[in-house]
């Protein structure tokens, strides 16, 4: 589960342009584990500060949230704290409770409740408010699995436990997941997320612990879409683009995305079955585990021209 932390209690209270100071100082590392969780007692501290985001709420308010509708790229559950840098990104995340209007008319699902899933990113949250949500925690490997649709993985059930308030917790991507609960009453958690570079190429995967499977990507990057786009317009720079990407992108998701690509270009089924066959055997997991898995299917099929259209 994540790595429970356990910062001293010494009941200072810091305000947040203090925790933006120290972000931005050379004090913080968010690039590892042990430098995100050395950014613990800041985020304490600030969590000791009652005030500070209704304070931050009602400036906002008085803007029509002009910073958040320009610089928030999640959902209304999430108020950002400080625009996202290249290294971080500071947030509050509201958890509203079952009863409560918004999942009443929204539904669980909107708020990833009962929902098992990981994070393609570390990071450190503390319950500010309420008795927190619950959570029903496992692991896994991440070097265990390709990270396909349907995929087996291994995972161990850990325990059930809620983010009540101070308590701190550090998330380690591709590792930990949590099915979350809601909470008794709403509930707020405060973030600080480690961002990479490569942020935008790093996976989330939905579970199915029943079924022991990664049920299914949750992230695209906007790259994997456009590509889609060019080829399905029938550009043939865009085909060509597409071979390139297949054999020699960095990011397997992109790799498997250039060769389904591919594949629904091919016209021809005999051609398609080869394109397969010849992705059973290729460098990249994705491309092996999504060919192999279209094989079997294809094997299990009476033979009609539409069977072969899918590639993945």
């Amino acid at each position: 589960m994540p790595r429970l932390i356990d910062p001293p209690e010494d009941g200072s209270v810091i305000n947040l342009d203090d925790l933006i100071d120290w972000c931005e100082s050379t004090a913080f590392d968010p690039t590892c584990e042990e430098g995100l969780a050395a950014a613990a007692p800041m985020l304490r501290a600030l969590s000791r500060n009652r005030d500070f985001l209704a304070d931050h709420a009602i400036a906002e308010l008085k803007t029509r949230c002009a910073d958040q509708r320009r610089t928030n790229p999640y959902s209304a559950q999430v108020v950002l704290l400080h625009p996202p840098t290249d290294g971080y990104v500071l947030r509050a995340a509201f958890w509203p409770a079952a009863q409560d209007h918004v999942v009443r008319m929204s539904g669980q699902a909107a708020f990833l409740y009962h929902v098992p899933h990981d994070h393609g990113f570390d990071f450190l949250t503390v319950g500010y408010l309420g008795p927190g949500y619950g959570s029903d925690y496992y692991e896994y490997e991440q070097d265990d699995v390709a990270g396909a649709d349907g995929e087996p993985v291994t995972l161990r059930f850990v325990e059930r436990s809620h983010l009540e308030e101070g308590r701190m917790l550090l998330y380690r991507a591709n590792r930990d997941i949590h099915a979350q609960l809601p909470p008794a009453s709403l509930s707020v958690s405060l973030n600080i997320l480690a961002s990479a570079p490569d942020q935008g190429w790093r996976r989330q995967y939905r579970f199915d612990p029943a079924r022991g499977i990664i049920d299914q990507c949750m992230t695209v990057a906007s790259a994997q879409l456009l590509l889609e786009l060019a080829v399905g317009s029938g550009s043939g720079d865009a085909l060509d683009l597409a071979h390139d990407f297949a054999l020699r992108h960095p990011a397997d998701p992109m790799r498997l995305t250039a060769w389904r690509a591919i594949g629904a270009a091919l016209t021809d089924d005999a051609a398609r079955r080869d394109h397969l066959e010849r992705g059973a055997s290729a460098s990249s997991p994705l491309i092996r585990h999504a060919s192999r898995s279209r094989l079997v299917q294809i094997g299990r099929e009476k033979p009609c021209p539409d069977a072969l259209l899918a590639v993945g």
